[in-house]
């Protein structure tokens, strides 16, 4: 049924994360778009690199951000990002100068603090990550990839190096930042990242099979979500990859994650954002 809830004063860009680009089919987002813009929200799409460096990816939102300014007559935009777009959505806000066009930044899932599982997997042989970044890159590029840099990205997700990406992206001034963490309830919660959850608890703690809590905290707010089923909810349920309901469970916590996509925009429009 369509209605207002989520029509905000100023357009939504969806930013995908690594590993993924903004295909016409599969939708990345799932069912999430279809369900948003039944509510009234106006809504756009990063289409960046899905391995590009951060840097580089950042540079292309900034070009995609002004040509839905341009074609909307919006004076801003809110930036809603999974995964690693939140740290290029942070980044096109302070180091590229764009916060003043930017109404708030949401990230799902970001790895914001880095991943200590991550820093133990560099010691593994260089040459081992040196020949699966050939591989990745090369494969990446026949679904359109141009400058897909997969050992500059797994850098990034180092410890080392968002320690510094946070000294030189600071939080802009005028900008609502917030944003949400996932929790696998155990590792048969999404076979996909079943081991990686394993892993990534033994190291960090709570995950949603890539990304712990902790790492995943930044902003005004940070919401931690849980499902009301068994399974909890997985790097890939934060983006309906599955397209079905977490469980017809109904309490506390988490039944559809699409129901968490329409109250970020709800809670945005009552911002006045």
């Amino acid at each position: 049924m369509a209605g207002t809830r989520c029509q905000t004063k100023y357009p939504v860009l969806l930013i995908h994360g690594a590993g993924f680009r903004d295909l016409r089919w599969p939708v990345y987002w799932g069912r999430i778009p279809r369900v948003l813009e039944a509510q009234g929200a106006q809504l756009y799409y990063g289409h960046q690199d899905c391995w590009a460096a951060t840097a580089v990816n950042a540079a292309a939102l900034k070009e995609r951000a002004e040509e839905i300014l341009r074609e909307t007559g919006a004076e801003k935009l809110n930036l809603v990002a999974h995964s690693k777009g939140g740290l290029e959505a942070r980044m096109l806000a302070s180091s590229l100068g764009f916060g003043d066009k930017i109404a708030s930044i949401t990230t799902i899932a970001t790895p914001h603090r880095g991943s200590k599982t991550v820093d133990r997997l560099f010691a593994i042989p260089r040459g081992l990550f040196n020949f699966a970044a050939f591989a990745v890159n090369n494969w990446i590029r026949l679904v359109g990839d141009r400058k897909p840099d997969f050992l500059e990205v797994c850098k990034g997700f180092t410890t080392e190096h968002m320690a510094e990406f946070n000294r030189r992206n600071p939080d802009v001034p005028g900008v609502f930042y917030q944003s949400y963490a996932c929790v696998m309830a155990h590792p048969f919660s999404d076979i996909n990242l079943s081991t990686a959850n394993f892993v990534v608890g033994r190291i960090e703690g709570e995950n949603d099979g890539l990304v712990s809590v902790d790492s995943a905290r930044w902003g005004e707010t940070c919401t931690l979500l849980r499902s009301n089923g068994w399974r909890g909810i997985s790097h890939l349920d934060a983006i309906d990859l599955r397209r079905v309901p977490l469980t017809r469970r109904r309490g506390s916590g988490v039944s559809d994650i699409v129901d968490v996509y329409v109250k970020i925009l709800e809670d945005l429009k009552h911002r006045g954002l």
